[in-house]
């Protein structure tokens, strides 16, 4: 917990030349539950995919949803925005992106498409919080709030989020089924991922295949069940893709030797993002080591009150935006920064429910920005490079920017509270 006024100089603990390359070793590690969990829910979703279940799944679908395929993209996002945005679903989704990228190739859209209904459509709601435990609760129970008070303005901000995330992507997706040249990754091979419409006409849909969609169902339900009641978190998630992974091969016919096989054949079409994952983590490794986060989150917070009335509350929505990059846990970044914005916010007369507003804000949307953040496992596990993500996402972002403003100043002028 950080203490507003607490802060004081220490001596300076620089990372040297050795110890930078040290800092990679040590990110690997700090981040091996997220890399092995990687490997293990894709693992699983390859072997479903190699079984020929997914192909068989999407040829159905589209069958009933023929003319109407865009419909599916609103459908999607709104059922992961209100999971994220009620009970703070957000990592078990990972699991689940290379089916929908699979389900967005297959309907004539891409990569981004497929994962823009997952991962942006969770990540939307997540940050248009209603009543999610994750930020809200922490926020609000360190801001001395009633617990999920002011839910019907976030409502309100929930549904104007997540439709202008649903238009952007439906946007985006009717624009490359047009002129698939215009896709932003139309050069990536996304090997067992990228299913095409003439495969999907003799995809058979055997006995077997709905065991498996069965099982894949009771997974969901599963980590669902798990999440909500049983605390599970990431190494519970990947114990339960393990075991899926192994019954799912024996349900397709295949002996031990062909399930290992069939892993490996998962681990090397990942690997790279799973890196990915270690090297960013490298980063806040060198800046703990370096003890300038807390120096960090002290100079980003003192100017706040230097600033005017009513432009301290926007300055509020910047400091957690830039925050989340350093912070990248809703509620760690919760526990570490209200205790400093909630007296902070009473020194500038700006209500601590307008304070809580703006870490919500600033922690949630930039999580499908920042490097630091659950986007690079999402791109990784997708098989997106993060460069085309970011061509997709920046400007969505900046309008977005421009609306959690629109929504502070809302905020300000009705005097959204209590207190």
């Amino acid at each position: 917990m950080a203490v507003a006024g607490s802060y004081h100089q220490v001596e300076p603990s620089p990372v040297g030349f050795f110890d930078m390359f040290v800092a990679v070793q040590l990110g690997f590690i700090d981040a091996a539950a997220i890399i092995f969990f990687i490997f293990f829910a894709y693992g699983y979703v390859y072997t479903v995919v190699k079984s020929g279940t997914l192909h068989g799944i999407i040829r159905m679908l589209m069958k009933k949803m023929k003319g109407k395929e865009l419909l599916i993209i609103p459908i999607f996002m709104i059922f992961f925005g209100i999971c994220g945005s009620t009970f703070g679903m957000f990592e078990e989704t990972y699991g689940l992106i290379p089916v929908f990228v699979g389900i967005a190739i297959a309907m004539g859209y891409d990569a981004i498409v497929g994962m823009a209904m997952v991962g942006l459509g969770v990540a939307t709601g997540f940050a248009s919080a209603t009543i999610n435990p994750f930020t809200i609760g922490v926020a609000q129970g360190i801001a001395e709030l009633p617990l999920f008070s002011g839910i019907v303005f976030r409502t309100i901000v929930f549904v104007a989020f997540m439709s202008l995330a649903i238009w952007w992507t439906m946007r985006y997706a009717a624009k490359v089924k047009k002129d698939p040249s215009r896709s932003l990754v139309k050069d990536i091979d996304f090997g067992a991922l990228s299913i095409h419409r003439d495969d999907l006409e003799k995809a058979p849909f055997t006995n077997r295949h709905k065991v498996i969609l069965a099982g894949f169902i009771a997974t969901i339900i599963m980590i669902l069940i798990g999440a909500l009641r049983l605390g599970w978190y990431i190494d519970e998630i990947a114990a339960l893709f393990i075991i899926m992974m192994i019954i799912t091969g024996f349900v397709a016919g295949y002996g031990p030797s062909k399930i290992a096989t069939v892993f490996v054949e998962a681990c090397a079409g990942i690997i790279l993002g799973a890196l990915v994952v270690g090297v960013a983590r490298t980063i806040l490794i060198v800046m703990i080591q370096g003890q300038i986060i807390d120096t960090v989150i002290n100079g980003l917070s003192a100017p706040l009150s230097l600033l005017p009335s009513g432009a301290n509350a926007a300055g509020m929505l910047g400091v957690q935006n830039i925050l989340n990059f350093f912070i990248p846990s809703g509620s760690g970044q919760a526990a570490t920064v209200m205790p400093i914005m909630t007296p902070l916010s009473d020194l500038i007369g700006v209500n601590r429910q307008i304070a809580v507003l703006a870490f919500q804000f600033g922690d949630g949307y930039s999580n499908m920005l920042w490097p630091t953040t659950g986007v690079v496992v999402m791109c990784a596990i997708g098989k997106i490079p993060l460069d085309r993500w970011w061509r997709f996402f920046v400007p969505l972002f900046g309008i977005m920017l421009v609306l959690q403003l629109i929504c502070i100043f809302i905020a300000v002028a009705i005097g959204l509270g209590p207190f």
